[in-house]
C-alpha cells in the first residue's frame, strides 16, 4: 500500500451513522475503508464528468466548423410538443 496519511474530517450525524452501520454490518472493515471507497467512486464520477465535458466541447467545435444549415428548431419543437401531448393523453386514459 502507498504511504498513508491520517487526516480528520467532520461529517453530519446522518453520514456518521451510515459509516458506522457499514462497519458494524461487516460491509467494510473500518471507517477508513468506507471513506476510501467513497473517494474512489467520487474520483471515478469526476473523471467521467470531465470526459463528458471534453466530448461535448469536441462536438461543439466540430459543429461550429460545419457549414450545414442544421436542423429547424421550430420543427423539432413542434414534433416534441405533439409527442408529449400524445404521451400525456395516453397517461390520462390509463389512469
Amino acid at each position: 500500500m502507498a504511504t498513508v496519511e491520517k487526516i480528520s474530517i467532520a461529517l453530519p450525524q446522518e453520514m456518521v451513522s451510515l459509516v458506522k452501520k457499514a462497519v458494524t454490518t461487516g460491509e467494510y472493515a473500518s471507517s477508513s475503508e468506507v471513506v476510501r471507497d467513497a473517494l474512489r467512486e467520487w474520483t471515478q464520477r469526476r473523471k467521467l464528468r470531465q470526459e463528458g465535458v471534453a466530448t461535448l466541447r469536441k462536438a461543439w467545435r466540430q459543429a461550429t466548423r460545419e457549414s450545414s444549415a442544421g436542423v429547424d428548431a421550430e420543427g423539432v419543437l413542434r414534433r416534441l410538443e405533439r409527442k408529449y401531448e400524445a404521451m400525456a393523453k395516453v397517461a390520462e386514459q390509463s389512469s
